[in-house]
């Protein structure tokens, strides 16, 4: 994806967040739920204006800092050499943050919906995506599979990559699927924890390996 259609895409879903909380607003209760503990249950609340348009600033930051990483990334770990790559990995996680604003907004009006369920199965989708493409991701300090071996060790960096890049996609189409069934969120999210952590092992593991042949 080039940079211009990036910037397009990404002010695009910014607007379309503001606008959305615009024609909501009037239908909008004084006291809106913004957070929910494990069980899908509402355990905080703000007032309609914090929390009609808190998520459209926070996201509206958050793309600007990622507009900002490739002109801070240090020689040897640019972000260039896939910034194509770059470019589309912004646009779904701003993407991710539209679809939360709309369901939490939809809480709001909803009382019955299940924001847990419907939350981490956009979470699922959006790590499924990113799986397909962590493949063409270069060492960096911003993207991927960033432990202190794969920044040390490019074969290291491009194995555990490989490894992440089928391993996520999995556990976003099942992760999608299960919430689906009807899987309990915390459960899934157990899960998704616990398959986060194996790229991290694998690369240490890999690693020590190199390093005891000399190869790194």
């Amino acid at each position: 994806m080039g940079t211009r259609v990036m910037l397009l895409c990404g002010v695009l879903l910014l607007a379309g967040m503001l606008a959305y909380s615009l024609w909501l607003y009037p239908s909008l209760p004084d006291r809106i739920p913004t957070h929910w503990n494990w069980k899908g249950e509402v355990d905080g609340w703000s007032n309609r204006a914090f929390g009609s348009f808190f998520l459209p600033g926070m996201s509206t930051g958050l793309f600007l800092l990622l507009l900002a990483l490739p002109w801070l990334s240090p020689k040897g770990f640019q972000v260039e050499p896939f910034r194509s790559t770059y470019n589309l990995i912004v646009v779904l996680v701003i993407a991710l943050m539209a679809y939360i604003h709309v369901v939490a907004l939809q809480a709001a009006l909803n009382p019955r919906l299940d924001v847990s369920r419907a939350i981490m199965g956009g979470i699922f989708l959006l790590f499924g995506g990113i799986g397909l493409l962590l493949g063409r991701v270069k060492r960096n300090f911003w993207v991927g599979v960033r432990t202190p071996w794969t920044l040390a060790s490019e074969t290291v960096w491009d194995k555990t990559h490989h490894l992440s890049a089928w391993l996520f996609t999995a556990t976003g189409v099942l992760g999608t699927v299960a919430i689906w069934l009807g899987v309990p969120p915390v459960i899934c999210f157990v899960v998704f924890m616990a398959l986060v952590f194996v790229p991290v092992i694998y690369s240490l593991v890999l690693y020590k390996q190199l390093e005891k042949r000399g190869m790194v």
